[in-house]
C-alpha cells in the first residue's frame, strides 16, 4: 500500500482511542513513573496487581528515595528483572527526591535510570505533556509493519518512520496502534472487524 495518505488514514484510529488511558492503573505521576519502570518486559495487569502494596510501603518519591534497593526488591520480587528494577528505582528516586521534581521532557526522563524512549513517551502522554516522540511498544512493533505504515522490527527505527510520516499533533498514534494491537490486531488478527482494514497492507495481501 505505497500510496496511503497516512495522516488522513490514521484519523479514525486516533479518534477511537483519543481518550483511552494507558492500562496501568496509576493515580498520579509518581505512581505512573514507578509502574512504567516495573512494567518493562512484564505485563501491565501483573504490575496493577502488586501496585497497591508497593505504594502503601512507598507512598511517594520521598519515601522511595530513602529505601535501599533491597527494601524495594522485597516488594517486587515476582516482577521480571526485579534485581535491576529495584536498583533503577533506588537510583532514580535519589536523583528526583520529590514528586514535584519529576521531569516531563524526553531528555530528562531518558537520563533517569531504567527509563528508555518508550517509557518516557508513555509518561509524557499520560501526564498530558506534549509529545516529543511516539510510543513504540511490542504491539506497535507487530502492528505498524502489518498496516504498512512502517517496516522492520527495531522500535527506534519504527518510531523514526512514524515521526517522519505523521505530523506532531498525530504522534499519539503510537498508543492508538498499541490499543489496536491489544484488542484487534492480535498475533492472530481479527481483520474483519478492524477499522483500519481499508488501508492495511496485511489485510490486502491476505484476504
Amino acid at each position: 500500500m505505497p500510496n496511503v495518505n497516512w495522516p488522513e488514514a490514521i484519523k479514525p484510529l486516533l479518534k477511537k482511542y483519543k481518550q483511552t488511558k494507558h492500562p496501568l492503573e496509576y493515580k498520579n505521576v509518581y505512581q505512573l513513573l514507578v509502574m512504567v519502570v516495573l512494567s518493562a518486559q512484564d505485563a501491565d495487569k501483573h504490575i496493577n496487581q502488586i501496585a497497591s502494596k508497593f505504594f502503601t510501603t512507598f507512598p511517594n518519591m520521598e519515601a522511595l528515595s530513602q529505601a535501599t534497593p533491597e527494601a524495594i526488591q522485597e516488594q517486587i520480587s515476582d516482577v521480571r528483572n526485579f534485581g535491576n528494577k529495584s536498583k533503577w528505582l533506588a537510583a532514580l528516586s535519589e536523583i528526583v527526591k520529590k514528586d514535584k521534581n519529576i521531569p516531563l521532557t524526553l531528555d530528562e526522563l531518558t537520563a533517569l535510570p531504567g527509563i528508555g524512549r518508550k517509557s518516557a513517551n508513555v509518561i509524557k502522554r499520560e501526564s498530558g505533556a506534549s509529545a516529543e516522540g511516539i510510543i513504540v511498544d511490542l504491539h506497535v512493533v507487530r502492528v505498524a509493519p502489518r498496516l504498512g505504515i512502517a517496516t522492520g522490527a527495531d522500535p527506534k527505527k519504527i518510531e523514526k518512520q512514524l515521526m517522519d510520516i505523521l505530523p506532531q499533533q498525530q504522534w499519539d498514534a503510537g498508543m492508538a496502534i498499541s490499543f489496536l494491537g491489544r484488542e484487534i490486531c492480535r498475533p492472530t488478527p481479527k481483520c474483519e472487524v478492524c477499522l483500519m482494514n481499508t488501508v492495511c497492507a496485511y489485510y490486502k495481501n491476505n484476504k
